[in-house]
């Protein structure tokens, strides 16, 4: 019978245990109520293999993709590893900064609790002498502020503005880099297809000359030596122009695999070396590199990080003063009024109401742990001051190289365009005397081999010239 009233009155207590924990779980979505929306598992079937596409070749009946080189660019943007990595760190920092301005506003949190306490028989309170009663409910909404010198300077959020201005910096970084091996990679192709028909015309003339000295030796007008020389000459040309089509195949393959997720090969390029812009006085290049390098930006960015750790250890050896204002309820039953445990004679009294909590803590002792990051932090802003005047003294340095090679190479396109104007001229006029037997087989020979180098030479300077821009434009952006 003892047994049966122990668990007639225990049974009680026990349900409202129970439809209270469940209330608190449904209110904070911990267990899914009737409307709760079913996850689906997920699947298992994921294919993670690597896809191998065969490249596109001349017998297939999709259509050639015709790319610029600001396509190329584009293209490239969407694929590289490098530049796609530091755009994920750009917007991680972003986060960071967010995070970083919402720790300096107050925060409003809810809780709800229940504490049950053993009781013993003889008073309300039960045997815990921290709770009023034996059934302690609290549901409360807190209020914090956190009112330390580092919130008040803001100096999170700003270190927090500063990393991601330099994340944002190094973006730029890996997208100039980005353009210039893409510039060099697209015109390299230019110039590959450019000397294979160089190498494709070298093979014809040869050719045809190899046909005029074997109709002249038939005619009795030159000698065997002659066919010779001009058969020599001709089987040269021909390895000269297999070499040639293996390197523009080569360079198209690397283009490709900048350019394109899957390797295609299905491609042509615009042909625009010789519409090359102008190179701008130096007083300009001088003016927007100051303003628009981004290892410049780096480090000054980074300086000012380390001027922010400065801060931040300092403020740390002052008081910080914390502000929690709880509002809510902290009863013997979970409702807006009830009796009071210990106090039942004084009926019913209302539960809701507010307490604050103020702390302040001062700084007395830590065995010098703050003087020491104070320390660290001082001799990482000596040593971002380093890293800012060598970045500056490397600016300058590094724009004179570069803008000097832009001017040299502008130059030899000039004088390499002229030289192969002259050496076409040269080799007609040459044959013209060969057929009339004023010149000789060398000098033919000489000719043809000192057009194919001056158009080349004239073909890699137009190339040269356009990578030298490029990498001008990684220390002062686009012009």
């Amino acid at each position: 019978m003892d047994n049966f009233n122990l668990a007639g009155h225990a049974l009680p207590v026990v349900n409202r245990s129970i439809k209270f924990v469940v209330a608190f779980l449904l209110l904070f979505g911990i267990i899914p109520g009737q409307g709760a929306a079913q996850v689906s598992a997920p699947s298992s079937n994921t294919d993670s293999s690597v896809q191998l596409v065969q490249p596109s070749g001349p017998g297939q009946s999709a259509p050639a993709i015709t790319v610029t080189l600001q396509d190329a660019l584009e293209r490239a943007q969407k694929n590289d590893a490098q530049l796609l990595s530091a755009i994920s760190d750009a917007k991680i920092a972003g986060e960071d900064r967010v995070q970083a301005r919402n720790a300096l506003l107050p925060s409003v949190n809810g809780s709800i609790q229940y504490l049950g306490t053993q009781g013993n028989g003889t008073t309300p309170n039960g045997r815990y002498v921290t709770n009023d009663g034996v059934h302690v409910y609290r549901a409360w909404g807190v209020f914090h502020q956190d009112l330390s010198p580092g919130t008040l300077m803001a100096t999170g959020y700003h270190r927090a503005a500063a990393a991601e201005a330099l994340v944002k910096a190094k973006i730029e970084i890996a997208r100039r880099g980005l353009t210039v091996t893409i510039t060099k990679d697209f015109y390299g192709l230019v110039v590959a297809q450019r000397k294979y028909a160089t190498a494709q015309l070298a093979v014809e003339q040869a050719k045809h000359f190899f046909d005029i000295t074997q109709d002249a030796e038939r005619a009795g007008q030159s000698p065997h030596s002659d066919v010779i020389k001009a058969e020599i000459q001709y089987r040269l040309q021909q390895q000269t122009f297999d070499e040639s089509k293996l390197a523009m195949e080569d360079a198209r393959l690397t283009l490709a695999v900048l350019m394109f997720p899957t390797l295609n090969e299905n491609f042509s390029v615009v042909d625009d070396l010789d519409s090359a812009q102008a190179l701008p006085p130096f007083d300009d290049v001088k003016t927007m590199a100051e303003k628009e390098n981004p290892d410049l930006r780096v480090a000054l960015e980074t300086s000012r990080e380390a001027d922010l750790d400065v801060s931040a250890a300092k403020t740390s050896f002052l008081p910080t003063l914390t502000l929690e204002t709880d509002y809510g309820i902290e009863a013997n039953a979970f409702a807006l009024h009830s009796v009071n445990a210990a106090y039942p004679k004084d009926g019913s009294l209302p539960n809701l109401g507010y307490f604050v909590t103020a702390v302040m803590t001062i700084p007395v002792w830590d065995w010098g742990t703050l003087r020491s990051k104070l320390h660290q932090a001082e001799y990482k802003q000596q040593q971002a001051k380093v890293q800012l005047s060598q970045t500056q003294r490397l600016l300058v340095s590094n724009l004179y190289a570069a803008y000097n090679e832009a001017a040299t190479a502008r130059s030899a396109v000039e004088s390499s365009r002229r030289t192969a104007e002259l050496a076409a001229e040269s080799l007609r006029l040459i044959n013209l005397r060969y057929q009339g037997g004023a010149s000789g087989v060398l000098e033919v020979v000489d000719a043809s081999s000192t057009l194919v180098t001056a158009r080349n030479a004239y073909d890699d300077e137009q190339a040269r010239y356009r990578a030298a821009l490029a990498n001008l434009q990684t220390l002062t952006g686009n012009f």
